[in-house]
C-alpha cells in the first residue's frame, strides 16, 4: 500500500473519482492513504522541510562559539570585581612590602611599599582578566567570518560575546586608571 509509485498513485486517484462505478470505493480510500503515507515518510525523512535552526542536519552549531561567549562575559565579570588571584596576589605583595620597608623608612616610603605595589598588582591581575574577557569575545564574534558560510550566528551568543567584550573594554579601562594612581590613588604622607 506504502510501496506505490507516483504513475499508481495517480492512476488510483483518477479512478477514485469515481468510487460509485466501481461499486466499492476501495481505491479511493487506498489512494489516500497512500499518499497520506507519502507525506509521512517525507515528513519524517526531511524531504522538502526546510530545518527549524542553521546546521540541523549536521548536530550542535555553536556549543563552542556560546561557551565562549559566556567565558568572556564572565571574564569581564572578575576583571570588574576582582579575582582571587588578584586578591592573593595583592596579599602576597604587601607581605613583601611590609617584609622589606624598615621601621625607620618614611611614611611615603611605607605607604608605597605595602600598600602602593599591592594596588598595583591588583590592578594588573584586573587588567589581565579584561584583557583576556576582550580577546575571547573578539575571538567568537569574528568567528563566523571565517566558518562555514551561510550559517548565521544565534543572537544570543552575539549578545553574550559583545557583554564580555563592554565588559573587558571598561575592566581593561579601569585597571590602566588604577595601575596609573589616575583613579584612587595612594595618599599623599
Amino acid at each position: 500500500m506504502g510501496t506505490r509509485t507516483a504513475d499508481e498513485t495517480e492512476a488510483t486517484t483518477s479512478g477514485a473519482e469515481a468510487p460509485e462505478a466501481n461499486g466499492t470505493g476501495t481505491e479511493a480510500g487506498e489512494a489516500a492513504g497512500a499518499k497520506d503515507d507519502q507525506e509521512t515518510a517525507a515528513a519524517v525523512t526531511g524531504e522538502g522541510a526546510e530545518p527549524d535552526e542553521p546546521g540541523g542536519e549536521e548536530g550542535p552549531f555553536g556549543v563552542g562559539q556560546g561557551a565562549g561567549a559566556l567565558v568572556s562575559a564572565a571574564l569581564g565579570l572578575v576583571s570588574l570585581s576582582g579575582s582571587w588571584i588578584g586578591t592573593v596576589a595583592g596579599a602576597r605583595e604587601q607581605l613583601v612590602g611590609q617584609l622589606r620597608t624598615s621601621t625607620s623608612a618614611s611614611v611615603a616610603t611605607q605607604i608605597k611599599e605595602v600598600y602602593g605595589d599591592a594596588w598595583h598588582t591588583t590592578a594588573l591581575w584586573g587588567g589581565l582578566f579584561a584583557l583576556a574577557a576582550l580577546v575571547v569575545g573578539v575571538v567568537v564574534l569574528a568567528r563566523p567570518a571565517f566558518g562555514a558560510p551561510g550559517r548565521a550566528q544565534a543572537p544570543w551568543i552575539k549578545s553574550a560575546a559583545w557583554a564580555g567584550v563592554v565588559l573587558g573594554v571598561v575592566g581593561l579601562l579601569l585597571a590602566v586608571l588604577k595601575y596609573t594612581d589616575a583613579l584612587l590613588g595612594l595618599p599623599s604622607a
